[in-house]
């Protein structure tokens, strides 16, 4: 049914665009002795021809748009995310997401960490998504793939080059890619919710390390804590290319009344997509200052003078991939990449907003959402023996994919 449908989709476009016309052509064919069987495959006399180009210069007013669909757990959201749904955008006009359910996720991959709500709040937080099918299931049946045809007007299903398979063994999208209606787009290397979970247990597991050796809550020495959080960071570099595939590319216009906000927005969640909304609403553009590494770490940057701000293993993302996870929000018109943390002309003064204070353009915004970077490290660190067994399993697909990659076109 479904493989007809794509071999015969003109037919169909034409019914749901011109069911009168479409049913009148029937009728002539009928009377003339013409076959209607051609209808159902059978091609005979030089009717099709006649159709198509009556059909089609009726239809080049009114393009069909072409609709696409991903899907995900997106636990931990990040800038892998973010550029795989922004690929599959540019292979349609409109993206329907689907986000995995709580359920689905324990019974293929072990416990998720971020909950449905919060996973939402996120994936509709994108720029490149239109729609959002909330507790989308883990596989693609049959069942479920005739609903996103029929029902959501799917053309196509997108997924990545590594592989997903079920517990059996089995690919996920393989009646997706049997219909012919499956399209690939390309992995974003160097980050992955695994990879952020096994940061986290790292970071936990040398802290621990550090006050059993040292019988204190912080290590003695903050440059060596410093050296060892960055074994764990990523290496990921964004090239200008990729900074500009995520930008919108406008400035404000003329008399835009231009909103600043800046902070760390270390492992992009929830919360800070709602306190981005609100910003947003205040003004016309929205400028997000991301803070650098360092600052993250220290109140200042002086040489190591404490670890007062947020400690010496954070941030758990670094800079470039905190400025790609905030520049994916639909919230956010620009952002200053390495801003710094007193927004004055003069550095060292003790309240960073004492400036636009000062001015009277100050303006405190409390997130709705109580979730914080902190409290989701703590779900993973509270759970760490499950969260490590899950990584252990991924690990091991993630090597054979690496192992047997090719190459696939797309960005």
């Amino acid at each position: 049914m479904t493989m007809e449908y794509e071999s015969n989709s003109w037919i169909w476009d034409g019914l749901y665009y011109y069911p009168h016309f479409f049913g009148g052509l029937m009728l002539t064919a009928a009377l003339l002795g013409v076959s209607t069987s051609y209808f159902g495959g059978i091609g005979v006399f030089s009717l099709p021809h006649l159709w198509s180009d009556c059909f089609h210069k009726k239809k080049c007013g009114k393009k069909k748009r072409v609709r696409v669909y991903m899907d995900g757990c997106f636990d931990l959201m990040h800038y892998g995310h973010a550029n795989a749904l922004r690929q599959a955008k540019a292979l349609g006009d409109e993206l329907v997401v689907g986000v995995v359910s709580d359920e689905e996720i324990i019974a293929n991959k072990g416990p998720p960490v971020l909950s449905m709500e919060e996973r939402l709040a996120l994936v509709s937080g994108l720029k490149w998504v239109d729609e959002v099918i909330a507790n989308a299931p883990y596989a693609i049946t049959e069942q479920f793939m005739n609903r996103l045809f029929n029902e959501h007007k799917i053309d196509y299903i997108i997924h990545g080059d590594d592989p997903c398979l079920l517990p059996d063994g089995t690919d996920a999208y393989a009646l997706a890619k049997k219909v012919g209606r499956y399209k690939q787009i390309k992995r974003t290397e160097g980050v992955s919710s695994t990879d952020i979970v096994g940061r986290i247990l790292s970071s936990m597991e040398d802290t621990k390390a550090c006050e059993d050796h040292n019988n204190a809550s912080l290590p003695r020495d903050p440059l060596r804590a410093i050296q060892s959080k960055d074994a764990h960071l990523s290496q990921f570099l964004p090239t200008s290319r990729r900074i500009v595939q995520f930008s919108n590319c406008k400035g404000p216009g003329p008399n835009a009344r231009v909103v600043y906000i800046d902070g760390a927005f270390d492992l992009f969640h929830a919360g800070h997509v709602e306190i981005l909304k609100k910003a947003r609403q205040l003004g016309d553009f929205l400028l997000v200052g991301i803070y650098t590494d360092q600052i993250v770490r220290f109140s200042t940057l002086s040489e190591f003078d404490a670890l007062e701000h947020r400690g010496s293993y954070h941030p758990i993302m670094h800079l470039h991939e905190r400025s790609l996870s905030v520049l994916a929000c639909r919230y956010v018109d620009e952002v200053i990449i390495g801003a710094p943390w007193e927004v004055t002309k003069d550095m060292g003064q003790s309240d960073p907003y004492e400036v636009a204070k000062s001015m009277g353009i100050f303006q405190l915004l409390e997130s709705p959402k109580s979730i914080t970077t902190t409290s989701v490290a703590q779900r993973i660190i509270a759970n760490h023996e499950a969260y490590m067994k899950r990584n252990a399993k991924k690990a091991v697909s993630e090597k054979k994919y690496y192992e047997q990659k090719m190459f696939v076109s797309g960005d």
